[in-house]
Parts: C-alpha cells; structure tokens; sequence
C-alpha cells in the first residue's frame, strides 16, 4: 500500500540490493564448489545427472586402481614364465649336447641342477601383493580373480566385472605339495619309452611316448 510517507526511490534501491545480495551468494556458492549446478535447487535435473556422473567417476578411479593392481600380477607371472622359458631352453640345449660322444656327462648334469634350482628361484620370486601365479597348491584347480571393467546397464544398475584365471597343472610351473606342475610332473623312463603322468584340474592321466 502506497502513502505519502512512502519513498519510492529508497525502496527500489532496497529492492534492488536485495536481489545483487542474493546473486552475490549464488556467485560465491558457485565459486567456492566450483559447480554452476551445487544443489539440488538449483536446476534438479542436471544435479542429479552430475550426482550420478561423480559417483561413477569415483567408482571408475577405484576400477582403475584394481586394474592396475591385476595388470601389475599379470605382468609378474608373465615375466616370470618368460625367464622360465629362457631356463628351459638352456635345459634343452645342454641335453642335446650331453648326447654328443665324449662330453663330460658329470658336468653337464651339475650345469642342469644349477638351471632347475634357477627354475625354482624363478617361481618362487613371481610373487605379487601376496598372490603366486606360478608356484601354487595344486591339491584342487584354484581360480584367481582380477577386475576387468565397470559396467552400468540402461537401467542404472552398477556391476564389476572379473577375469577368472585357473590355476592348476596346466598353468602352474610348480606344486608345492606335490608334483602336478609343469615342471615338476612325474616322469618314469625306460630305454623303450617315457610315461607322463599328467594332472588336468585334479584327474591324473598317463601318457606313454616311444623312445
């Protein structure tokens, strides 16, 4: 209501402070967080939008964390197969030259030993956060896991996913109880032939080779 003791020109002045105090918060807001969209009151759509897009940024910086934490075992057990395969190929270049005549057969199978316990060495030290990929209890198959992705579907709904890695007789250099390894695997000999006894995921078959 309009009097004679109003003052318009104050009150528009009043008025318009208020509105520069309000937008003046609504700056700073903006400033301090960074964000246009803070809250929910200020547009509910795009917060929650950006709501979601920072809960899956940090989920995805948690997955890049367990990939690098899975690439870096991969990678341990992959080095270590690869200086194995190396070992192994000396093994096998001393046994042709143990064939030749008047080689020292005595040193040759010192040189050998010295290669297996290189071998076991290999093995053993292929260990990362715990988790031995090339040296395992092979009693029973066990299955390692690492992450392989993170998924949301179209209806929102989050998952991780794995890769499953096998360890057992198959892919395991050596048992440590017992002797279901690749390396380690029991071979009987005879002038005629060499029997394989070979354990796939807990069953043990026999293979006979011709000399």
């Amino acid at each position: 209501m309009t009097s004679i003791l109003t003052n318009v020109a104050a009150m528009a002045a009043l008025q318009t402070l208020r509105g520069i105090d309000s937008n003046m918060e609504e700056t700073q807001a903006r400033v301090s967080s960074g964000l246009r969209v803070g809250t929910a009151s200020d547009n509910a759509a795009y917060w929650s939008i950006a709501t979601t897009m920072r809960s899956d940024n940090m989920a995805l910086s948690a997955v890049q964390d367990a990939l690098g934490l899975g690439a870096a075992k991969v990678d341990t057990a992959y080095a270590g197969m690869e200086n194995a395969v190396e070992v192994v190929k000396e093994i096998r270049a001393k046994l042709v030259a143990a064939t030749e005549d008047g080689v020292d057969k005595a040193k040759i199978q010192e040189e050998i030993e010295q290669l297996k316990q290189q071998l076991t060495s290999i093995a053993t030290a292929a260990s990362f956060s715990g988790e031995n990929w090339l040296q395992a209890d092979l009693t029973a198959p066990v299955t390692k896991s690492v992450v392989g992705s993170f998924v949301r579907d179209s209806s929102g709904v989050v998952s991780v996913k794995t890769i499953d890695y096998v360890l057992d007789g198959n892919s395991v250099l050596f048992d440590t109880v017992g002797n279901n390894g690749i390396l380690d695997k029991v071979y009987d000999v005879s002038e005629s032939s060499v029997t394989l006894s070979i354990n796939t995921g807990g069953v043990v078959s026999e293979h006979t080779v011709a000399a």
